[in-house]
C-alpha cells in the first residue's frame, strides 16, 4: 500500500484506505466509498478524514481531532495535494510482483 501523510495544524499524519476508513465512511455519510461524487468537496473532505483517522489507529498515532475541525484545518490546496497522492498509485520505490508473483523493482 502506498504512504500517504497529510499535514494538518503543522502534525503530519498517515492517511490510508484501510476498510476500517471505508466502513467508517459508511457510518459517516450512509454511502459506499464506490458512491462518492467526485464534485462534492464535503463527500471528498469526509474520506479524506476517514482515512486519517485510521491511518493513525493503524499507526498507533494518536488523533482526535473532530471532523469540522479536521475540515477548518485543511485547504483547497491541501485537498488537491491528496488527489494527487492517491490518483499516482504506487510509490516509483516500491516493488511489485511479476507474472510469477516474484517482487521486483519498476
Amino acid at each position: 500500500m502506498k504512504r500517504i501523510e497529510i499535514t494538518v495544524g503543522g502534525e503530519t499524519y498517515p492517511c490510508m484506505p484501510t476498510m476500517g476508513a471505508m466502513v467508517r465512511f459508511r457510518q459517516e455519510t450512509g454511502k459506499e466509498i464506490t458512491e462518492i461524487d467526485a464534485g462534492s468537496f464535503t463527500e471528498l473532505c469526509t474520506y479524506l478524514w476517514c482515512c486519517v483517522v485510521s491511518g493513525a489507529k493503524r499507526e498507533g498515532k494518536r488523533f482526535d481531532l473532530p471532523f469540522m475541525d479536521f475540515a477548518d484545518a485543511l485547504t483547497p490546496d491541501d485537498m488537491a495535494e491528496w488527489n494527487r497522492a492517491v490518483l499516482s498509485g504506487p510509490d516509483a520505490d516500491e516493488e511489485t510482483p511479476d507474472a510469477d508473483g516474484e517482487k521486483k523493482s519498476p
